[in-house]
């Protein structure tokens, strides 16, 4: 058992275990899994720092706090910007959850009178017009400057005069000059069109004492905090610089109490779509670090020292964070990386969410190294005109291999599936019908909060971060507001119709009480009639004349990228990593995967079993094949079917919100559940049950492979994955694709 949590009163406990309770369902309402990866790294008492990174989801990044007290029961305090807690309901939980607020001197930006310019022979010595520098200015205040210059920062030094400052470093802290370049550039331009200098706000000092004291408690006090070090949330594909306030208050914690020894727990989110309702991600806990000895050292000795330690342990939690994130340098990258990761997985073989997240980041890192190579770029063209031509087809990968003419059978697979797909909306309609101002509400404010977001924003791309936020937070406040309204409704309604008093009394208890499982069932079903409906366009497009000719062709098209593209790995990869063939993932197009890519039964960790999904799928089978039977299914270890003998429904597959045991989706949209070995999603597991299970489960999978004469790895983790170990690692061993 892990030791007790050091508590900060059992009221506050109960008012952070409440909090948390009720966050869980939402989120477990919001998203249809989130899985976590690594949490036997999490230690189980002793002061720990997580740093969390990227912020691509504001507040419902609270989902690791869940995760963690899940598996440990140790409770997080997050550190949340001081004017976030000021908001009503955000600040409200916030204190519930005991987090700690941080000013941030962004957030108090006010506009300056005047215009600035640089002085032409010192980039550090700022001309104002029309400025009051000595009236509202002061040494530690910052100018920011607009976003037509990349929206740079300076901190004032010295106030010369009204019109005359000193800045410590040039705008940007670059010492390049490419940001003074692009100043002086702008200026010139104003100044042609009859303007002095640019327009500026200023930023004041914050002291953080009172946020670092609290720290200091809380790490004394051997508790947990969390903090996202980019200092804010973001939609870029890559991490944002890290701020140095992680180094400093796990430098400033050690070097105030001997006694006390902090480890920091790089934590990374990997999000798919997290802007949209139930979509998935997945919490991977890396390696715990110990904090150098010789940085505490060096932070005491303070000036240069002091500085020069903070930033080699801030460039270590960089490190660390590189390894648990997936970090694309934009988006058109990560799209490539993706259709190339679905090219690599031979039909038939199928891999976990952890998993899919693992071969994301080798893809990431091996394309980032070889991208200017020509073979790979020759790649990337390719793959990139398969993917729109598969678009343009109306199909996703994964049904590209059963891609086959159109018959009567396909044709009596649609008409079951429309029939289906009726079914399931006359069931979820009620439900739609009576949710739907809260659906339509949520989408429209939140999109509106999104552009607020954006213009206030200087790194921002659409603002797609704060969406998720906006429609819980906008969701949970009309509920109770539309459900007591349908109450009353009802009750007035009765009142008219002269119905018995008894029943005018109770009917406002039996409708709030009704609903929300009125509205759940809605989900449900309108979940699984949304994936009735994705699978019926390809079976169209089956029986639509003269499309055998382009099916023809994009299934070679793919099977000539996959061969293509596992050249180039077996290439190139073991110029990456070292033990290229002892730990990679999967093996395209072996007659029996690895054991990383077995299939396992799912354990329904939502309690969400298949049957409201799919209650017909006896039905489904014995008509048309459709096997949710592992013996039966596509597995490849279970001597499933190939891309040549496919049926039409594997061509046209509805994904299942739950994942299956015969899952073959589209991974950025859709991502099958891990194996949860009978544990239920509202099971709590301390790290030695947690660690059990996994070497039940590496055991399990060992004596499975040995019988099938295949050569067992006991260093792989519940993924599939090559474990690490638990003690103190600043750089990990690079696994092989």
């Amino acid at each position: 058992m892990p030791k007790t949590e050091p508590s900060t009163g059992w009221l506050a406990n109960v008012g952070y275990d409440l909090a948390l309770f009720f966050w869980q369902a939402i989120i477990n309402i919001f998203f249809r899994e989130i899985r976590p990866r690594g949490a036997f790294h999490i230690p189980q008492d002793g002061p720990v720092i997580f740093v969390a990174a990227p912020h691509h989801n504001q507040f419902l990044d609270f989902c690791l706090a869940v995760q963690v007290y899940r598996e440990t029961g140790r409770r997080i305090q997050f550190l949340v910007a001081a004017k976030s807690m000021e908001r009503k309901v955000v600040g409200f939980f916030a204190r519930l959850v005991q987090s700690i607020p941080v000013a941030r001197a962004a957030d108090n930006a006010r506009p300056a009178d005047g215009r600035l310019s640089l002085s032409d022979e010192d980039p550090c010595l700022i001309i104002g017009h029309d400025t009051r520098f000595l009236s509202t200015l002061a040494p530690k205040m910052q100018i920011l400057l607009p976003k037509s210059v990349g929206s740079s920062v300076a901190e004032i030094t010295e106030v010369i005069s009204d019109t005359q400052l000193r800045i410590k470093k040039e705008f940007g802290g670059e010492t390049t000059g490419k940001s003074t370049a692009k100043i002086r550039a702008k200026v010139e331009d104003l100044r042609l069109e009859g303007k002095q200098g640019l327009d500026f706000k200023v930023m004041p000092y914050i002291d953080q004492t009172q946020t670092y004291r609290h720290v200091y408690e809380a790490l004394n006090d051997g508790r947990c905090i969390c903090i996202f070090p980019e200092g804010g949330s973001h939609d870029r594909s890559d991490l944002l610089p890290l701020k140095a306030g992680v180094s400093l208050m796990a430098l400033g914690a050690m070097a105030n109490n001997p006694d006390v020894k902090v480890k920091i727990v790089p934590v990374g989110l990997s999000y798919f779509h997290p802007h949209k309702f139930r979509s998935r991600a997945v919490v991977e806990f890396g390696s715990a670090m110990d904090v150098d000895k010789d940085l505490v050292e060096m932070y005491k000795l303070g000036g240069t020292q002091k500085r020069e330690a903070v930033g080699k342990l801030l460039d270590v939690i960089y490190d660390a964070l590189k390894t648990v994130t997936i970090r694309a340098p934009d988006f058109d990258t990560l799209q490539v990386i993706q259709v190339a990761r679905r090219l690599y997985v031979t039909p038939g073989q199928h891999l976990s969410l952890g998993q899919v997240v693992e071969l994301n980041k080798r893809f990431l890192q091996a394309y980032q190294q070889f991208k200017d190579e020509s073979k790979v770029q020759s790649l990337k063209q390719d793959v990139l005109k398969y993917s729109r031509l598969v678009r343009d087809l109306g199909l996703r990968d994964h049904q590209v291999p059963g891609a086959r003419k159109g018959s009567w059978k396909t044709f009596g697979l649609l008409c079951y599936r429309l029939l289906l797909l009726t079914v399931w909306t006359v069931f979820a309609l009620p439900g739609v019908i009576l949710s739907g101002p809260i659906f339509l509400t949520a989408s429209i404010m939140s999109k509106k909060k999104a552009k607020e977001a954006l213009a206030a924003s200087n790194v921002k791309i659409k603002g797609r971060d704060v969406l998720a936020t906006w429609k819980v937070l906008i969701s949970v406040g009309l509920t109770p507001l539309l459900f007591g309204f349908y109450a009353f409704l009802a009750t007035v309604v009765l009142i008219k119709a002269d119905a018995p008093r008894s029943l005018i009394i109770w009917t406002p208890f039996y409708v709030i009480a009704s609903l929300p499982f009125i509205s759940y069932a809605a989900l449900r079903f309108g979940e699984a009639g949304m994936d009735v409906l994705k699978s019926l366009r390809p079976l169209v497009i089956a029986l639509v004349p003269g499309q055998q000719r382009h099916l023809d062709q994009v299934k070679q098209m793919r099977l000539q990228l996959s061969n293509q593209l596992t050249e180039v790995i077996n290439e190139f990869g073991p110029k990456v990593f070292e033990d290229f063939d002892e730990t990679r993932i999967l093996v395209p197009s072996a007659s029996i995967p690895p054991p990383a890519v077995r299939r396992r039964k799912a354990a329904d960790p939502q309690g969400q079993g298949q049957l409201l999904n799919h209650p017909m799928a006896w039905l489904d089978e014995q008509l048309f094949g459709w096997s949710w039977n592992s013996k039966r299914g596509s597995s490849v270890s279970a001597g499933g079917h190939s891309a040549d003998n496919a049926s039409e429904s594997d061509f046209s597959r509805p994904e299942s919100p739950d994942g299956s045991e015969d899952e073959v989706g589209d991974y950025d949209n859709l991502l099958g559940y891990l194996d949860g070995q009978g544990q239920g999603r509202g099971s709590s597991r301390s790290r030695a049950s947690s660690y059990a299970d996994l070497q039940k489960l590496r055991r399990a999978t060992n004596a499975m492979t040995a019988a099938d004469g295949v050569v067992p790895n006991p260093n792989l983790d519940d993924d599939g994955l090559e474990m690490q170990s638990r003690a103190r690692s600043t750089s990990r061993q690079r696994p092989a694709l």
